[in-house]
């Protein structure tokens, strides 16, 4: 799935997290190493970032780095289009969150779980655990979340890996509230809200925590999304439904 617009990234720091976008240094010891390697929906609106804030808000220590590029499908990273081999490199990776398009048509969920394969064994020599960023449809196709998350399902299952269902937080979240605008308005990215969900579900998979009991606020690429704690406390149950609805089976 190409990218419709493409959206700016919002410079983010926290005192734990290294996005690491340029750098081939390896992250400060201690803590949770991870490495997102995707595209635009990783970029936009810090996602990477925003874990490490969530994570850090909760006394834990996540350290994050990260490899995109507009458009980018794990094959272009695989073929050299990013520096994502060179950082896996480095090792001292815990987990490396592999994301594409929704990838759901038949060819695009073989391609998905093969690339997936492909990547595992650099993912493996470094020492980390291979995890799917489950992302969602564009906004014309919402009919297809359930395909979506299968075919990110199935590219989990096929490396043993850890299967990260944030597109199905989004489901769970508007269930109770369908005016959630979850959606940017190019109907592909994710508002800040989108990504704190996601953010909730990457958080609770590489940490083992309950995003039930984070604090109530909602800060995305540094900024509070200003929710009122209700709000906030509810998509955080949406996320831990969506994790405990789809493990890694």
């Amino acid at each position: 799935m190409k990218q419709r617009a493409r959206a700016v990234l919002i410079p983010f720091a926290a005192a734990i997290a290294c996005s690491g976008a340029k750098s081939l240094e390896p992250l400060p010891v201690g803590g949770i190493h991870v490495l997102f390697v995707g595209n635009s929906l990783t970029y936009v609106n810090d996602l990477p970032g925003t874990v490490a804030a969530l994570a850090a808000s909760a006394g834990d220590t996540v350290r994050v780095a990260s490899s995109t590029g507009a458009d980018f499908a794990l094959i272009d990273h695989l073929n050299g289009g990013s520096d994502a081999l060179a950082k896996l490199k480095l090792g001292g990776w815990n987990f490396v969150v592999l994301q594409q398009g929704s990838s759901t048509l038949p060819v695009n969920r073989d391609s998905l779980a093969l690339w997936t394969r492909m990547f595992d064994p650099f993912i493996k020599s470094a020492g980390a655990k291979t995890a799917l960023y489950m992302v969602w449809p564009t906004s014309d196709r919402v009919a297809f979340f359930d395909d979506c998350r299968l075919s990110y399902q199935q590219a989990a299952q096929a490396v043993n890996g850890v299967f990260m269902p944030a597109g199905e937080a989004w489901v769970q979240a508007w269930a109770v509230d369908p005016s959630l605008q979850l959606y940017s308005s190019d109907g592909l990215h994710p508002t800040p809200l989108g990504t704190y969900l996601a953010a909730l579900v990457i958080y609770e998979r590489i940490t083992g925590h309950d995003a039930r009991a984070l604090p109530a606020r909602a800060i995305v690429a540094g900024v509070d999304l200003g929710l009122a704690e209700s709000k906030v406390r509810q998509l955080q149950l949406a996320a831990h439904a969506a994790n405990q609805q789809f493990t890694n089976r």
